[in-house]
């Protein structure tokens, strides 16, 4: 039976779509293998375990902290860098099939890794992201450069250009947005596509949709753009003359934020917050509505966005980033936010439209079904055990 580790970062208690990955992996692998989970911290992984209702036996999953005590999420500096290094690369000398569930992660030796979003840990791929092009450094990033090249090497750790462009190691890039990236920034990289689990499943409505709701369903974060998706559907209401109206569900942690959003929809009786919805809340929550606004750009897959799919609502969404690539759909990507509201009137107005678009969400819910996902998940660990 063959050892595998598995790293990934840490649970929050505001699940995303990236804990399903790393579960998903353990559940499937734990039929055939050792399985050992390392992690930053180990807090909040049971929870997530129970909520995300993933199968995975406990009693034979080995769990590891690799960093200190006191370490936290936010922290970050080249020493734990390189104690978190440190002891993956001793783990790894036990086993057979070393997988990131987080990006780019040295274990000093050859591994699989898998993309959950655009980091790679390399400030200069951030900065290429970010303006598209590749900048002169500034004095700071001179500074990051020399520690990534000089003290990482120096501590006996590679950089993370030096573990991408390493044709011995694997990466999964989760969208094709994300691949072209890295091939562009890189140059040639060994990469397989892998979208990730989307195996949520929604069962039919049993009940009418409210025709003039709009929900979102993640994070909220000011990363993920609310601000936008508010001031898309106050103008498509302005412009359309309906009450249409905005759910926005998801833990508001960040107080500041939180204030920020309070003080933006003040008036707004037509926007709500109705909290985190987690299991059949989250089902009930996606089957009241018939539209979804997405607005984050550098999105690297959007897991959400094929949770709209399966829930028959019809999600616009940016003309670029991952979000677009799961709709498949020019005609639901919009670049400005009166785009994405003269689509929303569109929808609203135009029958035939509607039902049109209907109809391709519901065929591109189909590629992402829990089925057709854990084919995909199967198919991509029989090679990786295998080798």
């Amino acid at each position: 039976m063959k050892k595998v580790l598995i790293y990934y970062r840490y649970f929050n208690l505001a699940l995303g779509g990236g804990e399903f990955l790393p579960l998903t992996f353990i559940a499937e692998l734990q039929t055939c293998c050792e399985v050992t989970l390392a992690l930053d911290w180990k807090d909040n992984f049971e929870h997530a375990v129970k909520t995300l209702e993933i199968p995975i036996d406990m009693t034979r999953l080995k769990i590891v902290k690799v960093m200190p005590e006191n370490f936290h999420g936010t922290k970050n500096s080249a020493l734990l860098s390189f104690q978190r290094f440190r002891r993956l690369k001793k783990l790894a000398k036990d086993a057979d099939v070393c997988i990131s569930m987080a990006n780019i992660m040295d274990f000093g030796k050859p591994a699989h890794h898998f993309m959950i979003s655009v980091e790679t840990g390399d400030s200069r791929f951030a900065d290429f992201i970010k303006n598209r092009r590749i900048s002169p450094p500034s004095f700071r990033e001179a500074v990051r450069l020399f520690a990534d090249r000089i003290l990482r090497r120096l501590m006996g750790m590679r950089t993370k250009r030096q573990i991408i462009c390493d044709p011995a190691e694997h990466i999964y890039p989760n969208s094709n947005f994300v691949d072209s990236l890295l091939h562009e920034f890189y140059g040639n990289v060994n990469t397989t596509l892998f979208y990730p689990p989307t195996i949520f499943q929604v069962p039919p409505a049993k009940t009418a949709r409210d025709p003039l709701k709009v929900v979102y369903l993640g994070r909220v974060v000011s990363s993920k753009r609310i601000s936008d998706i508010i001031t898309i559907v106050n103008l498509a209401r302005k412009r359309s003359g309906k009450n249409l109206t905005l759910s926005i569900a998801g833990k508001l942690a960040d107080i500041g934020f939180r204030r920020k959003l309070e003080q933006l929809t003040e008036g707004m009786d037509w926007v709500d917050f109705p909290g985190k919805k987690f299991g059949r809340e989250k089902e009930d929550f996606l089957l009241s509505g018939t539209y979804a606004v997405h607005a984050m750009r550098e999105e690297a897959f959007g897991i959400s966005i094929t949770e709209y799919l399966k829930a028959g609502l019809i999600p616009v969404v940016p003309d670029e980033g991952g979000s677009c690539e799961v709709v498949n759909q020019p005609e639901l990507t919009y670049r400005t936010l009166d785009d994405a509201a003269e689509i929303l009137v569109r929808l609203l107005n135009d029958e035939s439209f509607r039902e049109r678009q209907l109809t391709h969400c519901r065929q591109r819910a189909d590629y992402f079904s829990a089925e057709a996902y854990r084919k995909r998940q199967h198919e991509i660990l029989q090679k990786i055990i295998g080798s």
